[in-house]
């Protein structure tokens, strides 16, 4: 597809990441799995360790002309908490981490302002780092579409 693009997105679990983006309109599929780390091929258990330097995140690829790279960012903006370092509710650990990967010049400036924009409503600093994309690592099967295999696990956004 002539307009597909990616971003990925660390926001936490990324069960739940996935979930919230793999029901957008414009979402063409998604992906669990690490970046940012410093391991090739890292295990959940070592992600989870802290050994390997990685973020769980979710990679989005989408269709442009449907959705923009602006509306995805309010959904991350919006269904986590930027101001956390290290954490997002209960899970606790580098992984889960906030980060923003970008791909291109353009992803990076958009990211960069949206950020802006959001501080002016947090009382807190927001932590979330915005960084190059570097080599993304899928997470292992059962990873995948967690909530969607485990179809007794509704989560409403």
């Amino acid at each position: 597809m002539a307009n597909t693009e990616t971003a990925v997105f660390g926001m936490g679990c990324f069960w739940s990441a996935e979930e919230l983006f793999r029901h957008v309109d414009g979402v063409i599929s998604t992906e669990v799995g690490y970046m940012g780390g410093n391991v090739k091929n890292p295990t959940y258990g070592q992600v989870c360790r802290g050994k390997s330097g990685h973020i769980e995140v979710v990679k989005v690829s989408y269709d442009s002309k449907i959705i923009t790279y602006d509306d995805l960012l309010e959904l991350f903006w919006k269904n986590h908490d930027p101001t956390t370092p290290n954490r997002q509710g209960w899970d606790v650990g580098e992984q889960y981490s906030s980060h923003i990967f970008y791909f291109t010049d353009e992803q990076r400036i958009v990211a960069e302002k949206s950020l802006e924009k959001m501080q002016c409503y947090m009382d807190l600093k927001i932590v979330t780092a915005i960084k190059k994309a570097s080599d993304f690592f899928p997470a292992e099967e059962y990873h995948q579409k967690y909530f969607m295999k485990k179809n007794n696990c509704i989560l409403n956004f």
